[in-house]
């Protein structure tokens, strides 16, 4: 029996979410873009219709045969889903007199409706559009409204379920229960989607794959590539060579703590600097987005030259996750937008000969993580809060040079450092520090100085598509400043970045 569930992605920056909210019911998922439908549609027991930017109003927006997917499984419409819906089934979509963003209440007309069982009554949702759906399409029955919005829930004929809300979203409190009614109550799918089925699976995949070539692996010291070797050194044991760059822009003494880390892997591991070739190639580079793309030429460019060095490999291993994609492009070549490069998806080069591997692309943060844990990797790296590939060269917001460079190798092993004494570590998503592109006047002794100033940053999140700041102590945060100014030559102001993303992002580049 199919046990699978679809999401077809209409260019939601949602769609995301709610791959990850029916993961965490142990129930896995695939994200399809709405006009790349697989074919085998007998191996899913679900249909998810993300939201999207467009509106349906819209002649040029997306639009997909429904009827024929009616017919397969049970479906959930999602915001502009319940609206592709309603407006193709015979109902009306208009543009809406109110603004219907943000928190609302649920008032459920139809309690006895399996899709909101054990959902209380005034819950609230999250809503995120400025369509309305103002009639229902015929044989359908409305199961929920709020005080602004009559028709925010329906089921059309027997196995179609429309939300004008999103129950991804942490904001809707009852939005996983939702998910769960219609995936194990309606859609009658088994909760066995697990790290021990991800790995039987990943490892039998890599080993039918992979066969007997060999593979070649960047290390970073984080979660994402630790995990993927050991994925991969599981599959394939000696054939896994793993390579360590330095490029010179990583935290201080992090190149001989990273590879002492990996003593205890039982891995195929190199350390190599080309700190030289980085700095010589984004020389006078300000521009983030061309940053990013010079570290990741660079990056493989260098993984060209230790490749070489080995006889035979054919592969290229990546430590890639689906955040990492997902801001790259969409998440399967759907109609979302482009937020910035990512130097683990883009940039390689056509003229190298080796093929791509990407174990974890399909995994989001957390599962990364629980797949490690049951590998048996230490915590001290899977604990480790994420850090950018292209490293401080985004956290420099100006020329990367070494006076830059160790400045803010300085600040952020300060910041880090305290932290990890104060037990504030291990509660934070990720932790960090800025170098900006400003100089600010200061007062020291007696005289008057000049100098930069650097910016904290620490956020909460689940899987880094969304991220609050951290209300850190005032006391820890006056500590740290003035351990910063004083320790720290070149630099006499620090600030605390409290923005949330959206609409921020985690990183200033």
């Amino acid at each position: 029996m199919p046990n699978n569930v679809l999401i077809l992605d209409f260019g939601s920056q949602y769609t995301q979410l709610i791959a990850r909210r029916v993961r965490e019911l142990n129930i896995y998922s695939e994200i399809y873009p709405y006009n790349k439908i697989p074919k085998n549609l007998d191996s899913f027991g679900g249909l998810i219709l993300s939201g999207s930017p467009f509106s349906v109003r819209d002649h040029n927006s997306p639009r997909i045969d429904l009827l024929k997917l009616f017919n397969n499984f049970p479906v959930l419409a999602v915001c502009y889903g319940a609206q592709l819906v309603a407006q193709e089934m015979g109902g009306s979509v208009v543009s809406s007199n109110i603004r219907e963003y943000g928190r609302a209440n649920l008032n459920l007309n139809n309690k006895k409706s399996i899709l909101f069982k054990d959902v209380k009554n005034k819950s609230q949702v999250w809503m995120s559009h400025s369509d309305t759906i103002k009639k229902l399409p015929n044989k359908s029955t409305l199961l929920a409204s709020t005080d602004d919005v009559e028709n925010v829930a329906f089921k059309y004929y027997e196995n179609v379920y429309c939300l004008q809300f999103h129950p991804e979203v942490y904001h809707t409190t009852f939005g996983e229960k939702i998910l769960e009614n219609f995936l194990i109550n309606i859609c009658n799918l088994k909760q066995i989607w697990t790290p021990a089925s991800f790995i039987d699976e990943a490892v039998n995949k890599l080993k039918s794959e992979i066969k007997n070539d060999k593979v070649i692996l960047g290390l970073s010291g984080g979660v994402d590539s630790s995990v993927a070797a050991a994925i991969l050194n599981k599959s394939i044991g000696k054939n896994l060579y793993c390579v360590f760059v330095n490029n010179g822009l990583l935290r201080k003494n992090e190149f001989n703590d990273v590879l002492n880390q990996y003593k205890k892997m039982d891995l195929n591991v190199i350390g190599v600097d080309y700190s030289e070739d980085f700095y010589k190639n984004l020389k006078g580079i300000i521009d983030p987005e061309i940053k990013r793309k010079i570290i990741g030429r660079v990056f493989i460019e260098s993984f060209e030259k230790e490749s070489k060095k080995i006889k035979n490999v054919k592969w290229l291993a990546q430590g890639t996750i689906y955040p990492d994609v997902i801001e790259s492009i969409s998440a399967t070549g759907g109609p979302s937008s482009t937020i910035k490069s990512h130097h683990n998806v883009g940039g390689l080069p056509e003229k190298m000969k080796l093929k791509v591997i990407e174990p974890l692309k399909l995994l989001f943060k957390d599962e990364v993580r629980k797949v490690g844990g049951f590998l048996g990797i230490d915590k001290s790296i899977l604990g480790r809060h994420p850090f950018p590939g292209p490293g401080l060269g985004i956290r420099i917001l100006d020329e990367i040079n070494l006076e830059n460079i160790n400045i803010l190798q300085e600040v952020d092993d300060i910041f880090i450092s305290g932290l990890k004494e104060e037990g504030l570590y291990d509660k934070i998503w990720q932790a960090g520090a800025i170098l900006l592109p400003v100089k600010s006047v200061g007062v020291m002794g007696d005289e008057r100085t000049y100098e930069k100033c650097v910016a904290l940053r620490a956020v909460e999140s689940t899987d880094g598509m969304t991220a609050d700041w951290v209300n850190l102590p005032y006391n820890f945060l006056q500590d740290i400043s003035n351990k910063i100014i004083n320790r720290v030559k070149g630099v006499n102001r620090v600030v605390y970045d409290i923005s949330s993303k959206p609409p921020a992002t985690i990183e200033w580049e």
